[in-house]
């Protein structure tokens, strides 16, 4: 069964404009002759709604775009399979750029920052975006915030969606991440990270499986979140919940990119969840389309019969 079009809502507050291409290799000094380049829609929330899509799903993508990158990306939105839900803002949509040193096959990555929001532009996106937090609704809230959103922000969404009925999963970093960890609001429906984000936040070193449950059982106690995913990389996930804790771990593959598996991981949680799946079929799911999407390159996301095959090569066991 593929969730209805009204299951499942992405947000993308600081979209990027991506741009990959290729170069023999990395010298500074001469100009870099490079590959043709590839242009796609990127940031988190977006990613999220391309994978879902790849995945089988449907999902409708809320947007803040703004200028003439803003433009050129809502065009290539035009290419995807899921319905957009524009904010308009100030100054230019966001650019990075991704170069696959031919030589090497090392990826450099090049995030440009988005343009400033004020606290009026803060309030018109949450105005905006209330109606779309309906009843029964997944929402994705995924990747980086704009310079001059509040840290936490994504607690203020949580809160609305909870009102409204929906439920947020929330796929951040940096100071975002700090201020979910420590959000005393409703909680998350769930919260994602890797351990690298964890050890950051938390101040702690993880060395297990077992330590990385621990401390998402410690976030759940706190009320930050009802459920935690943290991916460990190529060695597996972590799922905890206050019933559950146990450990997800993908066959051995070799990545092209890694570029996409996060937001592959997310999207096919959110999916799992819109088709009625509990946090063990969710992360499964998740760690064989994070599995599938580090076999393709540059910004390619994750492919549903690659994942698929992966799928019946998870080993899950409790932590």
């Amino acid at each position: 069964m593929v969730a209805a079009m009204s299951d499942i809502l992405t947000i993308t507050l600081n979209p990027a404009y991506d741009v990959s291409t290729e170069v023999g290799t990395v010298t500074p000094g001469p100009k870099l002759r490079c590959a043709p380049p590839r242009f796609d829609p990127g940031g988190g929330g977006i990613n999220v709604s391309r994978a879902i899509s790849r995945l089988g799903g449907v999902s409708t993508a809320f947007v803040a775009l703004g200028g003439q990158t803003g433009a050129m990306f809502h065009a290539l939105l035009g290419t995807e399979d899921f319905d957009v839900a524009t904010f308009e803002i100030y100054g230019n949509t966001r650019q990075s750029l991704a170069v696959i040193e031919t030589s090497t096959r090392q990826q450099y990555r090049f995030q440009l920052p988005g343009p400033d929001w004020s606290p009026e532009q803060t309030a018109a996106m949450l105005d905006r975006l209330q109606p779309h937090l309906s009843r029964g609704r997944i929402v994705v809230m995924s990747g980086s915030l704009p310079p001059g959103v509040p840290a936490d922000i994504a607690s203020t969404v949580n809160r609305l969606a909870v009102e409204g009925g929906a439920r947020l999963i929330l796929d951040t970093s940096g100071a975002a991440l700090i201020a979910a960890a420590a959000n005393s609001g409703p909680p998350f429906a769930l919260l994602r990270m890797d351990g690298a984000e964890a050890a950051e936040v938390s101040g702690r070193t993880f060395t297990s499986p077992a330590a990385l449950a621990d401390y998402g059982l410690d976030l759940i106690r706190s009320g930050a979140a009802e459920q935690l995913v943290m991916s460990m990389g190529a060695a597996g996930t972590v799922g905890v919940s206050a019933n559950e804790r146990f450990f997800c771990q993908p066959p051995r593959l070799e990545p092209h990119s890694a570029v996409g598996a996060g937001d592959s991981m997310v999207a096919a949680i959110a999916l799992e969840f819109a088709r009625g799946g509990d946090l063990n079929d969710a992360v499964r799911h998740g760690v064989a389309a994070a599995g599938s999407a580090v076999l393709t390159p540059a910004t390619e996301l994750c492919s549903k019969a690659t994942a698929d095959e992966i799928l019946e090569q998870v080993v899950t066991r409790g932590i």
